[in-house]
């Protein structure tokens, strides 16, 4: 089965139809039938960045539950460690918290598929045995 992370960007695209890159996002999303898998900070960002439109806060929460997305938990204090790393590592990318936990999911994982938005950091993370990203 296809497996792809997925970042803050494309979830806060999809759910909200006023977002400029809506349509883009749906066109990649909408025909996939693989896997979703993310970490807890991208929901929290995705939740907080989809506050203020419309319903946007339970439209996540019924994409979450209707695509099974998996929600890989990455805030223990040793995660939360190697997550500052990597940050202090990209600090002139810049890489977020929530960039800091998919790279480190992808380490685990081995799957280096990302739907994002974020294509320059995205290109430039690498995981800790140099693997690139392949940007959706």
């Amino acid at each position: 089965m296809k497996t792809w992370l997925v970042d803050t960007g494309p979830l806060v695209a999809y759910i909200d139809r006023a977002d400029p890159m809506h349509e883009s996002v749906a066109r990649r999303l909408d025909p996939f039938s693989g896997r979703l898998v993310t970490t807890d900070p991208v929901i929290t960002e995705s939740m907080h960045l989809l506050a203020d439109a419309r319903d946007g806060p339970m439209l996540l929460a019924e994409f979450i539950l209707a695509t099974n997305l998996h929600i890989a938990e990455s805030t223990r204090p040793a995660a939360i460690r190697q997550a500052a790393e990597l940050m202090r590592k990209y600090a002139d990318t810049p890489m977020d918290f929530a960039d800091a936990t998919l790279v480190l999911l992808a380490d685990a994982t081995g799957i280096l598929e990302i739907l994002t938005l974020d294509r320059r950091g995205f290109s430039t993370y690498r995981t800790s045995k140099g693997k690139r990203f392949r940007l959706m």
